[in-house]
């Protein structure tokens, strides 16, 4: 059986398992298993567990369950929603500001959890209830949380990006750095998106209030005083410090990755001990149940996916599918977007973890020699894998949205999702311009490291 006719049937095979409601891990592992069983020599079958074991010893993928601790115990706990209290407080005035004040809150978050449905999930649950409460629409308010919760796997530290950095070979400190000029854009796409819907959406009140007498809480204005937001300062502090000391053990070369993950998890459990009195182990307990569930769920798929990956490679699909896309001879940048249509396409079905570990070994050959810059496709991977995260039919962070906000219906959050995966797509054509936007940072700090 010839590569190209083995891929077609790997890939309608593995399809077929999905849809059939088996979990993505378990769905990998079995038609990787099967395959081994029907087309590889019966001893492949005994390095099985080999084969996971080694791939899964990587020290890198240690940090993936400590940054997961760290988000779950400031996500779970009341640190999140204070974090948003103190922005909103600053950002009250401005037009949209409560909306800014979410991007902002996701931004910080993010840049602490590494996770996109944890970042959805804790600010979104103060977020919402919020925006609603003074008059944005539902629409709206779900939108801006769910795209804003996609800055989990764009700011460092990602657990996605942490995978790629696995699966590509790349520098993942040169990621981390490549994530922070992408992460302050789409942030200023999104808040500049929030000023120019809040003006609309205040116009259309006020006519409909000068028209019929209706009242909506946009008209209403909110006043905070001086003292009232210098008393809010001290809630941020404690995430500035916990992001400084992250920030500054990496990138100032005292810990590696892993450690530095460590270090995130303590701090955060050192945080919500000191300033929200939780210690007692009634209290962590929900932490690290959190921890352990999620963990287990993304490293199962990891060892799975490498498998799957594997038996890809030893079959020749992989080889032959970048062969292919060669022997296309495409031009550098229809290459490129032919690439991103396929992870589009992908992001449709299946989350950023699946995609980047079955993608990366068909993908990576032909973008390296075409002589991109496979650091700076890194980040454009992760923000359009960001747009299948709020796109239906999976869109993972709608469901999160549609988890804490059930009466809003999910017609309203599609819809509002909509425009920022516009945005989305601006940021990548814009990266495409001006690649200096991800390369600057590491070249600075880094140099040619």
């Amino acid at each position: 059986m010839n590569p190209l006719t083995l891929g077609v049937l790997y890939g309608v095979v593995t399809l077929l398992v999905m849809f059939s409601g088996m979990p993505i891990a378990f769905a990998l592992g079995t038609v990787a298993t099967g395959f081994m069983y029907f087309l590889m020599p019966a001893a492949s079958l005994d390095t099985i567990t080999q084969n996971v074991y080694e791939e899964m010893a990587s020290i890198t993928l240690l940090s993936i369950p400590l940054f997961i601790l760290k988000g779950a115990a400031i996500g779970k706990s009341a640190a999140g929603r204070d974090l948003y209290s103190a922005i909103h407080a600053w950002l009250h005035k401005v037009p949209g500001g409560l909306g800014i004040a979410n991007v902002f809150a996701c931004a910080m978050f993010a840049a602490m959890a590494g996770s996109s449905p944890a970042t959805c999930s804790a600010i979104g649950s103060a977020g919402i209830p919020e925006m609603r409460r003074r008059g944005y629409s539902p629409g709206f308010a779900a939108g801006i949380i769910a795209a804003g919760g996609t800055l989990g796997i764009l700011l460092p530290p990602s657990i996605t990006m942490i995978l790629y950095a696995v699966a590509a070979e790349q520098s993942l400190g040169r990621l981390f750095l490549a994530g922070i000029g992408p992460g302050l854009l789409m942030v200023l796409l999104f808040s500049g998106y929030a000023v120019y819907r809040a003006r609309a959406e205040y116009a259309l009140a006020y006519r409909a209030y000068q028209q019929t007498g209706a009242h909506s809480a946009y008209l209403e204005q909110e006043h905070f005083t001086l003292a009232q937001k210098m008393e809010m300062l001290p809630r941020v502090l404690p995430f500035v410090i916990l992001l400084i000391g992250v920030m500054v053990a990496l990138y100032g070369g005292y810990a590696t990755p892993s450690e530095t993950a460590g270090l995130g998890a303590l701090l955060a459990m050192a945080l919500i001990a000191l300033v929200y009195r939780v210690w007692r182990p009634s209290d962590i307990a929900p932490f690290v149940t959190s921890t352990i569930k999620e963990s287990t769920m993304l490293l199962l798929i990891i060892g799975m996916s490498l498998l799957y990956s594997y038996v890809m490679s030893y079959l020749h699909i992989s080889q032959s599918a970048a062969q292919w896309v060669v022997d296309l001879h495409l031009d550098k940048w229809m290459l490129l977007c032919v690439i991103l249509l396929m992870v589009v396409v992908f992001g449709f079905f299946l989350p950023p973890v699946s995609i980047i570990l079955m993608m990366c070994p068909i993908i990576l050959p032909p973008l390296r020699a075409a002589g991109f810059d496979l650091v700076w496709f890194g980040i454009v991977m992760t923000i359009v894998m960001e747009m299948g995260l709020i796109h239906p039919p999976v869109g993972l962070n709608i469901f999160v949205i549609k988890n804490i906000a059930p009466d809003i219906p999910l017609k309203e959050i599609v819809w509002g999702v909509l425009p920022f995966l516009l945005l989305m797509l601006l940021a990548v054509i814009l990266l495409s311009l001006f690649p200096q936007i991800a390369t600057a940072f590491p070249d600075m700090i880094m140099g040619g490291q």
